[in-house]
């Protein structure tokens, strides 16, 4: 059956079944504030385990990233993967090895700068589970060219193709799937699992960089290579799980033609028969969505798509302030060098040796709880905007104590001073400095890593969605990369504290931003993002969600109370009323 024919069997089911008693008229119910999901206007056989199993595995995609990170913090504590790639050679000065540390930390985050180029051709070429599956092969080799590694030059290959033909990847086939296939209800929530898997493999590589430093002797290079090889196993079990739980995205099939395969995905992620109402209702918005951006963009090129990002001004407005700008003050808020010297931090609020492992790991925990608790409590139920206050907030006053900490108490931080020998007030003052660590990881995972996916994957069109993330993953690399470069420089040129006073800088900057420029687009359809960034742009972020609410689908159904309901369409005249009086307010 094709979808044409599907539409019209559509129009035959509404009139029979509006001319039946019990089909009603509903005015549509304003959202009311609940700490769970409550979705009136879908059948619940959508929310189903082969929906959670597709989601779940591509969530789990954002382990690969947090794998890398922590192993990065880890490894350049162990004392054999020191000596081996020359971090404890006498013969060089403290800038040489925070260079060569830099190096061997930034390599990934240098690959998955071309990588992220890379997704924004395959993930629309093969499909996103095709990709993804592309994905695990090639991490598998790259993990293995590292801990196969007794050169300097082979440890760089291996992590540039980490980046290049993995991780960097990554984050453009797990968000871009998720939100292409979670209904709107709980797209944020299930946007965030991928954000959370980060913290995932943070923990676990944190532990096991604890486990072998404990158990495993110093001289042993299977100190290093056992937490690494963690990548190998996450790459496997989510190769094997695509082949058996993943649907493709009904979006790309109708976005290469495949409009009855279309169908039978969305079918079977929905739980529903092909000729469901509800269904069809969300194959045709899917369906106008797409014709209408193909016969716009008919004739483009990459070239084309780049100007189009820069040339039309509600593209324009997502790409820059809102997509590209997320990730640059992110990696710049503190957070990523938290994560990454997360070690070397703990050292310089009075934890020496070993121990500092353990707080890494503790920090792990506090991460991949804080970001599964944004998930499931926060995310979709108080909001985008709210959260990402609520985070930066958190963030920006932990990183202003423990900067304050380092200028007032720096003899934490010398070689060989353990927090015992410290006073009592600066014993006091050292562990509120690391209970300060650990609140602005929670600041992190609720506001900017639970936002930086989710906006990208939610606000483009679907024409320009996979490769708009794609170069928002570029800045997001790029600016990674600069920050875990500059790092170990800004800790020896800034001192420890002037650079977290850098960091608070940044926050402020940021809470300013959301305030001012981010949308609440929870519980929209994906179909209905261009309403809203049609408004003018400095009414988008305050007054957007209000002035354009979402009246994008041709279906709108309640089922609550035993009965198939019609609800009515918001009246379009309230946007461009809206819209006009805006312009008329910007004329004057």
């Amino acid at each position: 059956m094709t979808v044409t024919e599907i539409e019209k069997d559509l129009k035959v089911n509404n009139n029979d079944q509006k001319s039946e008693e019990n089909v009603e008229y509903l005015e549509p119910e304003k959202p009311k504030f609940s700490w769970r999901v409550v979705d009136n206007h879908s059948p619940p056989e959508i929310y189903n385990w082969t929906l959670y199993m597709s989601i779940f595995v591509f969530g789990i995609l954002g382990a690969a990233r947090g794998l890398d990170e922590a192993n990065s913090a880890g490894i350049a504590v162990q004392k054999s993967f020191r000596d081996q790639f020359g971090l404890n050679d006498p013969n060089k000065s403290v800038h040489e090895i925070a260079d060569l540390k830099s190096n061997i930390t930034a390599m990934v985050q240098l690959g998955s700068i071309g990588g992220a180029v890379i997704a924004s051709f395959l993930v629309d070429w093969v499909g996103r589970v095709r990709s993804m599956q592309i994905v695990c092969v090639c991490w598998i080799v790259a993990v293995i060219i590292q801990i196969t590694s007794r050169t300097l030059g082979q440890l760089y290959v291996g992590r540039l193709l980490e980046g290049l033909l993995a991780i960097g990847l990554t984050t453009t086939i797990g968000p871009t799937y998720i939100s292409e296939v979670t209904p709107k209800a709980i797209r944020g929530m299930a946007g965030c699992i991928f954000a959370g898997a980060v913290y995932l493999g943070i923990m676990l590589s944190y532990f096991a960089h604890y486990g072998t430093a404990v158990h495993i002797s110093q001289d042993s290079n299977t100190q290093w290579i056992i937490p690494n090889t963690l990548k190998i196993v996450f790459a496997g079990l989510i190769f094997i799980l695509s082949i058996f739980f993943c649907v493709e995205s009904p979006r790309w099939y109708i976005k290469v033609g495949k409009n009855e395969t279309a169908v039978k995905a969305l079918s079977k992620l929905r739980h529903l028969p092909e000729t469901h109402p509800f269904l069809i209702g969300e194959i045709t918005d899917i369906t106008e969505q797409v014709e209408f951006e193909k016969r716009a963009k008919e004739g483009n090129t990459l070239w084309g798509l780049t100007l189009q990002l820069v040339r039309t001004k509600s593209m324009r407005y997502r790409f820059f302030m809102l997509s590209a700008m997320i990730h640059v003050l992110g990696q710049w808020s503190g957070a990523n060098s938290v994560t990454i010297y997360a070690p070397e931090l703990f050292g310089l609020s009075g934890i020496k040796g070993v121990e500092t492992l353990k707080m890494t790991a503790v920090l792990g925990v506090v991460k991949f709880i804080g970001a599964y608790i944004s998930a499931f409590f926060i995310i979709d139920f108080l909001g985008r905007r709210k959260a990402l206050y609520i985070g930066i907030s958190l963030q920006m006053m932990a990183l202003l104590f423990f900067a304050l900490f380092l200028l007032l108490v720096p003899e934490a931080a010398h070689e060989g001073e353990q927090a015992s020998d410290l006073s009592p007030s600066q014993l006091h003052a050292s562990k509120a400095a690391m209970a300060a660590i650990y609140i602005s990881g929670l600041g992190w995972v609720t506001g900017f890593n639970s936002m930086q996916y989710l906006i990208g994957s939610e606000i483009f069109p679907i024409n320009m969605r996979s490769f708009a993330q794609s170069i928002t993953m570029v800045v997001h690399f790029a600016n990674q990369y600069g920050n875990s470069k500059a790092l170990p420089k800004m800790l020896l040129t800034l001192q420890p504290y002037g650079t977290f006073f850098f960091f608070v800088g940044v926050n402020f900057l940021a809470l300013t931003w959301a305030w001012f420029c981010i949308p609440e687009v929870s519980g929209r359809s994906l179909e209905s993002m261009e309403e809203l960034f049609n408004l003018p742009w400095y009414l988008i972020g305050r007054r957007g969600h209000i002035l354009c609410p979402d009246h994008s689908e041709v279906n709108k159904i309640d089922y609550s109370k035993g009965k198939f309901r019609y609800l009515d369409k918001p009246e379009t005249e309230m946007h461009e009323n809206a819209s006009k009086a805006s312009d008329d307010k910007e004329d004057d």
